[in-house]
């Protein structure tokens, strides 16, 4: 099937009915699966639409675990082809420059034409600025946000392909919910100025951390579709995941303190822990380069996330109903007991915490985390009777990004401890917990479970 003629709002479609004509046939639908998943990859790849975004937000999810792992074709060859998208030309490269800050020349005393890193959206530079400032500038594709703009103008997109996904794996979810979200962190990834804002606030916040390490966005050096900060050297994961172990659990520690410290005393969700986003440091420090998919959790949102991760951690069953109702999960007359309920969490997303400690993060652990989210195959499955509030849906995908990270780093951690000290609940044991406290404090910054009013 040639390429020409189809864009990204048609793929949904065709993927949906693609597996219906499959539906019943045994057999017939995985070979639908295999026989189609690299077309459509390649579809949504040259579309550089939102389709193509939602595929990588799953790249950090083993879609094997989902349901009946069918939709895992389509995830493989998607993340096969964003890693070897082409980059853009040197000359195209310098002419958005120019377009948006003046000749490369004359702006930064050094560019390096090969980019360091490419996505989907644009790909990243190292230069020189002419005071000595080693930056990274990330130059947005041509016509790149516009592609996705006109795919979330349909708003029925998303929840097409979405649909597919539950078609594909046989999975629940709650798929407007997600496709609202989804949306809506897309069209903020797109705008280079709203990252560069959500950078400059993570920046203030860590500035003078122990361990977390933030750039700093040059404004002027930044446009709407060129982003310049400061760089920050250290090891990508491939070279991390061979480290010494020990190292290796101080940086999953650190990447843990980060992403459950930001909204703890911040309100910043930080919901794409995905490893291509750190450096690494034979020091501990652990650099985190990409804010283009960070939720601002409204307070009492935010508050009641923390609290019912406490009453899990705690046993307190009743309570965490009851907060569930509270935050949109639940109906108050829904047949879900609290044991039934707590027994799916204590046994899934919190399984690290309530296990005896020192826990390891493990490719079976993240398996079962996932499937007590998405293996919704029997109809009494919790979740399957379950709301999904869009507050919510990028927190639950910023866990299971980041236990796949610290699995893949093998840590083993007290994160009993960790959580209940990240709470105020206790004072920390680890050294990194107790540099954190310090810092806390030195700050003045406000603490897990007090309410801090509206961000």
């Amino acid at each position: 099937m040639p390429l020409a003629g189809f864009t990204a709002r048609a793929v949904g479609g065709r993927l949906v009915a693609g597996l219906r004509e499959t539906a019943g046939q045994g057999g017939a639908v995985d070979q639908f699966h295999e026989r189609t998943a690299e077309r459509y990859a390649e579809l949504l790849g040259h579309s550089k639409g939102a389709l193509m975004k939602v595929g990588q937000m799953m790249s950090m999810v083993d879609s094997r675990a989902l349901g009946t792992g069918g939709f895992h074709p389509y995830q493989k060859a998607m993340t096969r082809l964003q890693a070897s998208a082409p980059p853009m030309h040197p000359d195209l490269v310098r002419a958005l420059i120019s377009a948006e800050l003046g000749s490369a020349a004359e702006r930064f005393d050094e560019f390096t034409d090969e980019p360091v890193a490419a996505a989907s959206i644009g790909q990243v530079h190292r230069a020189v600025l002419r005071d000595g400032r080693a930056v990274a500038v990330k130059i947005q594709y041509p016509g790149v946000a516009a592609a996705i703009r006109d795919d979330l103008a349909n708003t029925e997109l998303l929840a097409t392909f979405l649909r597919f996904m539950q078609a594909a794996s046989g999975m629940k979810a709650d798929v407007r919910a997600v496709a609202r979200e989804a949306a809506a962190r897309i069209s903020e990834e797109v705008d280079y100025r709203h990252e560069a804002a959500t950078i400059a606030t993570f920046s203030d916040l860590y500035h003078d951390h122990p361990f977390i390490r933030v750039p700093n966005v040059i404004p002027e050096m930044s446009g709407d579709r060129v982003l310049t900060m400061t760089y920050l050297d250290g090891m990508d994961w491939a070279a991390a995941r061979h480290a010494d172990q020990d190292l290796k659990n101080t940086w999953a520690e650190t990447i843990i303190r980060f992403n459950q410290g930001s909204f703890r005393h911040a309100n910043l969700l930080h919901a794409d822990p995905h490893p291509g986003n750190f450096r690494f440091n034979t020091d501990g420090t652990v650099g985190f380069v990409d804010f283009g998919c960070v939720k601002v959790l409204p307070e009492l949102e935010r508050w009641r996330l923390v609290a019912m991760t406490r009453a899990v951690i705690e046993g307190r069953k009743d309570d965490y109903r009851g907060l569930m109702v509270q935050a949109g999960f639940l109906d108050a007359e829904s047949d879900l007991a609290a044991d039934e309920m707590y027994q799916w969490q204590s046994q899934g997303l919190y399984e690290i915490c309530v296990a005896d400690q020192p826990a390891t993060y493990s490719p079976e652990t993240t398996r079962r985390v996932l499937q007590t989210f998405f293996d919704v195959r029997d109809d009494e499955h919790p979740i399957g009777r379950m709301n999904t509030p869009d507050d919510y849906v990028f927190a639950s995908r910023a866990t299971f990004a980041l236990n796949a990270v610290a699995a893949g780093l093998r840590a083993t951690l007290p994160m009993r401890s960790i959580m209940d000290d990240l709470d105020n609940v206790i004072d920390p044991v680890t050294d990194l917990g107790k540099q954190h406290h310090a810092w806390v404090r030195g700050r003045g910054l406000p603490l897990a479970l007090d309410h801090h009013g509206q961000p």
